[in-house]
């Protein structure tokens, strides 16, 4: 099995599960495709008292027949009858549970648990019944729950109301990986890739394992991302529908979610995707609930306003450049990443999918800002005028600013995110640009903090121009920290 990249957290909580004086139950749950199954496979090196895969949309009499198969497989019991319900596979996986040594920690993994538990099968309640009255009064057991349906693991297992209330000893919630780890990935497959070309791949597939294990080391970039992408028989030119069908009933509504949010790269406020979508109430909040779940969506705070004005913005990295480039092609072009990727419209795109970068590294940016073990506040702001803000004293311009940090210590970083082949020059207008949106934010918040320009640049900021108005500054490789 190939090496395992980062995980370094969850590692040591399953070690602690692992040798701990009580049955554990751990539920492991994260996007598709982030690296669930490869993390307990790599980390019990596939030794397992009994694995058992859900399989997606097929009845429960076939869920159950390979679930007989597995016990076959690990009891050796080849006279096993057939089981008729989910009550009698957990007795039988019980009772040969009961034929192993008793000093022996037992592993149990159910992979894709959410597809398990099809309509009326009554899995839940049986699950239920096998760990309150045989389980959790053992020692010896370690149950690993992992499956993409984020919101399924949620509500079924840590929200749980049921049987399994409070019985959920440890949660992992798997992330993608961060720049860094994309890059110790690529070293570990023999492809030195640079930080700007990382930075590049990382704006099409995100943090997800699954995709850069595609990567050809033999191929530049576009041509990567021609072969996965956009050829027909590429392993990801599907990508799109198989993942939110995959993950959601009613796939189509959380697709119109996510298409509203990847036409406003600033993102919506909550009554803007009412009106983009004509969804609201109780069903709008579980569409953005489940995908804020699967990291399709982040969620932020406006400054100075309450939390039910927060702004949510569409995150995920692939699901961006799907709509924005495969979407709506009107003519197939297998290459077409080779033929565009110089154009004006991809450096614009690039420009705007870099402060995504930057948004989900926060923590590398604090570290460089030197602020990481200062309690701080991360935010967004805009501000557009209305027809009487002049007679109200208030700005006739309206300024925007995507990432504010404010500090406990009054200093408050009004944060830019530039993409550049090269340093950066900070020319004459954006300095002024600069300067007029921060007298904008002061006369329209009225702060008495200290506000400072804060760059966030892929390869730096260039000497000279009006570099001295930048207090502090956050380059690429700050964001591999």
């Amino acid at each position: 099995m190939e090496k395992r990249i980062g995980r370094e957290r969850e590692c040591e909580l399953l070690s602690q599960a692992v040798s701990s004086r009580r049955s554990e139950f751990i539920v492991l749950y994260g996007r598709r495709r982030v690296g669930k199954t490869f993390l307990v496979r790599s980390f019990f090196d596939d030794r397992f008292d009994f694995l058992y895969v859900g399989a997606h949309r097929v009845r429960a009499a076939v869920q159950l027949q390979n679930f007989r198969k597995a016990l076959v497989k690990y009891s050796g019991n080849v006279r096993m009858p057939d089981l008729r319900s989910w009550s009698e596979a957990f007795d039988a996986l019980a009772a040969y549970l009961e034929t192993l040594p008793l000093k022996q920690r037992k592993v149990l993994f159910f992979d894709e648990m959410p597809w398990i538990d099809t309509r009326k099968s009554d899995f839940v309640a049986a699950l239920e019944y096998f760990w309150n009255s045989w389980a959790m009064y053992r020692d010896d057991i370690v149950l690993i729950a992992s499956g993409s349906a984020t919101s399924w693991m949620a509500d079924k297992l840590i929200a749980n109301r049921g049987g399994l209330h409070q019985r959920i000893t440890r949660q992992l919630y798997l992330r993608p990986f961060t720049l860094r780890e994309c890059r110790e990935y690529l070293l570990a497959h023999d492809m030195e890739w640079g930080n700007h070309q990382i930075l590049e791949c990382y704006m099409v597939f995100g943090g997800i394992p699954y995709y850069w294990s595609l990567l050809d080391a033999s191929l530049s970039l576009p041509q990567n991302i021609d072969q996965l992408i956009f050829r027909r028989e590429g392993l990801l030119h599907h990508e799109f529908d198989e993942l939110y069908t995959a993950l959601f009933s009613k796939a189509e509504s959380y697709i119109a979610v996510v298409q509203a949010l990847a036409r406003r790269h600033d993102g919506m406020t909550r009554d803007e995707l009412i009106q983009a979508t004509g969804c609201s109430g109780g069903a709008l909040t579980k569409l953005l609930r489940n995908l804020e779940r699967c990291d399709f969506i982040g969620v932020y705070s406006q400054f100075g306003l309450h939390s039910n004005r927060c702004i949510y913005r569409l995150q995920d990295f692939y699901t961006l450049f799907h709509l924005k480039f495969v979407q709506d092609m009107h003519t197939y072009d297998p290459e077409f990443w080779a033929h565009h990727f110089l154009e004006p419209q991809v450096h614009s795109w690039e420009g705007l999918t870099f402060e995504l970068v930057a948004l989900t590294h926060l923590g590398q940016i604090r570290k460089a800002l030197g602020i990481s073990g200062m309690a701080t506040r991360v935010s967004s702001w805009r501000y557009v005028p209305s027809k009487d803000s002049s007679s109200k004293g208030l700005p006739d311009k309206g300024a925007q600013i995507d990432l504010l940090i404010s500090r406990a210590d009054h200093i408050i970083h009004l944060c830019e995110a530039k993409f550049s082949s090269g340093e950066y020059l900070i020319s004459k207008e954006f300095a002024q640009k600069l300067q007029d949106r921060m007298e904008i934010f002061r006369q329209v918040t009225h702060t008495r903090d200290a506000l400072v320009h804060t760059l966030i640049t892929a390869d730096g900021l260039a000497k000279g121009g009006h570099r001295s108005l930048v207090h502090s500054e956050v380059a690429g490789e700050d964001l591999f920290a």
